[in-house]
């Protein structure tokens, strides 16, 4: 590695850390943890809602839609339906606010499978989708927010630790970007 790589991508061992250092960085403290796990119900009630919503707010883009058609050009929907799973998974486990070991890989799994892979409809996914994707998920969860909890100050807890939290997702997703691809052994 040379000097300015640990800046931008944690040594391997190092994740955890990582992690870690860039929650303090970004102020999500117990408090946050709190507030996501607090908030979870309501999140977690619209999961089906949630997942559906993203994935067909991909196909109306020709950008995105691409990553799940079929050979005949028409949404894959089996396809679609183990994306809805992943993300579902992804959006329970997210919602117990754990910022460990496993999870870390799991999310830097994520980012390498989107980065590096050459084969299936589309292709690799270009960063500026997963941060898209991000974005709205960020909003979604604002409107549930404010449509579920009842209270504007609850409401604005839940929204900021879910943001910090995210965006924490978010860097570590894009670690997978930064990684150049192993080498055919």
């Amino acid at each position: 590695m040379s000097a300015g790589d640990e800046e931008r991508v944690p040594p391997g061992a190092d994740l955890e850390r990582y992690v870690r250092e860039l929650a303090e960085f970004v102020g999500l403290d117990e408090t946050d943890a709190t507030a996501i796990r607090a908030s979870a119900p309501a999140i977690l009630k619209h999961e089906a809602e949630l997942t559906s919503a993203l994935y067909e707010h991909f196909l109306r883009f020709p950008a995105t839609a691409r990553f799940f058609l079929g050979p005949d050009g028409a949404p894959d929907r089996a396809r679609i339906d183990r994306r809805k799973h992943s993300l579902a998974r992804w959006l329970r486990e997210t919602a117990q606010a754990a910022l460990t070991h496993d999870f870390a890989y799991y999310l830097l799994s994520v980012g390498l499978a989107h980065s590096h892979r050459e084969y299936g409809p589309g292709g690799k996914i270009p960063p500026q989708f997963m941060v898209a994707a991000m974005s709205l998920t960020q909003t979604a969860l604002a409107r549930i927010f404010r449509d579920e909890l009842g209270d504007p100050a609850a409401a604005l807890e839940a929204a900021v630790a879910w943001n910090k939290l995210l965006l924490l997702h978010l860097n570590v997703l894009l670690i997978g970007y930064l990684l150049p691809p192993r080498k055919a052994s």
